[in-house]
């Protein structure tokens, strides 16, 4: 069985409640959903929460939408993860696959995702990405991990950074294998990810004037619609990349100072 688990929570530091923020009509989250579902290879669609009384809008919106839920580890994201992947497998055939998708991805692209889960099954792959090197606009992050190397990551990492970002001890290590797709054109200088303010207004405006229930927009469609409204693309272009995953890695150095 191969399942997207979708990573979402209300407190996001530099935007709260993002994933609930509304898109033409409908939360963030809902189009996220809808979006991965358009996979061809995605079996499951499960949202991996927390525990924290905030997020409990998250479950009942989700059960309202009919997809499942899990709640665990507010900090350990990592062990969320492998929770979540035992609270699924209960009844159910093993999985095999996960694919990994944050709460930060309304503009995720299904064919992308089909295209990172067929380069891992075609040589049974630990950990393919279309992030490393990033060659994608950032927000459309794809991570497939097997289900044998995020239970080895979950019991070997040591770094906070490591179960907070679920995925940097199997990018880091040698005994996984790795593999990453990569544009036809570079196109990681593109910030289409939802973590500000100025994110939001650039999204938003992109939904209002693409988005038709009848009708799924795709990366060209944004692609297109950019090139015809250069400007969009400066409210926010000047964003680094990667800003939650930064911050982790500098905690990581503050400790390890502290503990020598």
């Amino acid at each position: 069985m191969i399942v997207t688990i979708i990573q979402a929570r209300m407190g996001s530091t530099r935007l709260p409640g993002k994933v609930m923020k509304n898109l033409a009509g409908k939360p963030v989250l809902w189009h996220i959903i809808h979006r991965v579902k358009r996979s061809a290879v995605s079996q499951m669609v499960l949202v991996a929460t927390t525990t924290k009384p905030e997020d409990e809008i998250i479950q009942s919106a989700c059960r309202t939408w009919g997809i499942p839920v899990f709640r665990g580890s507010t900090e350990d994201v990592l062990q969320r993860f492998c929770d979540a992947i035992r609270f699924l497998e209960r009844g159910r055939s093993k999985t095999s696959y996960i694919i990994r998708i944050t709460g930060d991805c309304p503009l995720i692209d299904p064919f992308i995702i089909d295209d990172v889960v067929h380069t891992a099954l075609s040589k049974n792959y630990d950990y393919v990405s279309n992030t490393d090197p990033p060659t994608f606009p950032d927000g459309l992050d794809v991570e497939v991990i097997s289900r044998a190397a995020l239970f080895t990551a979950s019991k070997k990492a040591t770094l906070m950074s490591e179960h907070e970002h679920v995925t940097p001890y199997i990018r880091k290590s040698n005994e996984f294998r790795r593999c990453n797709i990569t544009s036809r054109r570079d196109l990681s200088g593109l910030r289409w990810t939802l973590d500000n303010e100025e994110d939001y207004m650039f999204i938003k405006k992109i939904y209002d004037d693409l988005f038709r229930d009848s009708k799924d927009f795709t990366t060209q469609d944004v692609l297109n619609y950019l090139r015809n409204h250069p400007n969009l693309q400066k409210i926010n272009e000047k964003i680094p990349r990667n800003e939650g995953y930064k911050k982790s890695l500098a905690h990581d150095t503050q400790m390890m100072r502290v503990q020598t």
